[in-house]
Formats: C-alpha cells, structure tokens, sequence
C-alpha cells in the first residue's frame, strides 16, 4: 500500500506522522519506505544520520527534476529505509510547469518498478498542494490527512479534497483518502471544538484515534529519532500505535 500523507498546511504535523507511522510499521517487523519529497526535508534529517553530507543527486530530486531511478538509503531501523528530500526540490514547480512529458507521473513510474519490495510505502508531501503533491497523489493509493486545531486548518480541508478528487479525475481514479487525522489535540486550546465540526462535516472519514501535542516528539527529533525509540511510552507514542491498530490492524 502507497500512502501520501498530505495537508496544505504547514504545521499540522504531517512529517510527524509521516515519520511515525514509517518507524511503527518497521518496530512491527513490515519492510517499509517512506519517501522525503518536501523540500524542508525533516524526515530526511531525523532519519538519515548522514543527510548534511547528500548532494541532490543522491535524493528524490534526482527522481522529480532529474527523470532518475530512486535513491534509497537505509536508516538505523532495520525495516525502514529511505528517499531523502533535498532544499533544491523548492524550485520543482516552475521547472515542472514547463515539462511537456507525463510531469504528474514521475514519482509513479519509479515507484512501479521498486514497489513490490515493500509492505508499505509512506509518502511526506510538501505543506502546499503542488506539482510535488500531484506527484504524490499519482502514485498513492490513499491519502492520510493530519489535520490540526483552528479555523484555517479545517478550511484548508476543502481545497486539498478538491485536489484529490482533480487527480482522481485526471491521473488515479483508484486514489481514495484514508482518512482525517487530528493531530496536534491540546485541551488548553479548546481542540475539542474543531474536532467536533470535524466530525459533524466529514463523519466516517475522520479517524476514531487523535495525537496529542507533546514534548516528548519534539525531543525524539532532536535527537534523530522516531517516538518508538525515545519515548515508547509516551502519550504521542501510544497515540501512534493506537493508529496503527486502527488503519493496519497492528
């Protein structure tokens, strides 16, 4: 299964989950890639020891600007491996815009070729609805959505849900959304509002398990490591394994 974890906006903790959910399937003994594909590059730089150290070349720009088989390296996880990001990955959409081949299908037609190696396929999409985001949508066969507390965050939801049904319409008829994930929740905020209109809007498609906002992830990444390895018994921790139970039965 190819999963993009996408959301418009930047905050939400997408690279959080999209790291979380890749280290927890590989604690759990699944073969697992996740691929790096926002230009900040934060997956890359918790998982990959070495990643100051990578040209662009060794990363998926080679793949997105460069038409390049993927570029996998392994992390200190033994199920988990990895297709970095680079910064240079910022000036995709203006060299894309221009490109007359199948633009929106090259992550896919790398993919195709590597994907039978794996159990899950996780995919970190840049905070924006981009050319690097179609990428992403072409290629999954679900999106999984974090949505954090606030207005603008909940507003945001319409147009990433009018992207994916352009790309369903356009290039991947079978993509379908995984569902809405909150995340960031914090009582002290009043989260359980937006929650509350996330569920009367979306109903089924809002996940039954919420993330907590917590310290202990942001000191996991600090020190270069997932919230299974720093904190196993953390609150953002189970709250992360309470969703792989729900969207993989684990």
């Amino acid at each position: 299964m190819i999963i993009a974890v996408a959301s418009q906006k930047g905050g939400t903790g997408k690279t959080t989950t999209s790291i979380s959910l890749a280290a927890g399937l590989a604690h759990k003994g699944k073969k697992t890639l996740l691929i790096d594909i926002d230009s900040q590059a934060n997956a890359s730089k918790v998982l990959l020891p070495n990643y100051p150290k990578l040209a662009a070349e060794q990363t998926i720009y080679a793949t997105i600007l460069g038409k390049k088989p993927l570029t996998i390296h392994p992390t200190p996880l033994p199920y988990l491996q990895i297709v970095p990001s680079h910064i240079l990955l910022s000036n995709t959409d203006i060299e894309l815009t221009t490109a007359i081949d199948h633009r929106e299908a090259r992550l896919k037609a790398e993919l195709d070729s590597i994907k039978d190696q794996y159990e899950y396929i996780l995919i970190d999409c840049p905070p924006a609805l981009s050319w690097l985001t179609i990428n992403a949508f072409t290629a999954a066969d679900r999106v999984l959505v974090p949505v954090a507390p606030g207005y603008f965050e909940l507003d945001s939801i319409v147009q990433i849900t009018k992207t994916i049904k352009e790309v369903q319409g356009y290039f991947n008829p079978a993509l379908k959304i995984l569902g809405f994930l909150f995340t960031m929740s914090d009582p002290t905020i009043n989260a359980s509002t937006s929650l509350q209109i996330l569920r009367q809007t979306y109903r089924d498609v809002v996940l039954k398990t919420v993330i907590p906002r917590n310290v202990d992830i942001r000191d996991a990444h600090l020190n270069k490591q997932d919230i299974f390895t720093f904190s196993p018994h953390s609150k953002a921790a189970l709250a992360y394994q309470k969703l792989l139970v729900e969207l993989f039965s684990l």
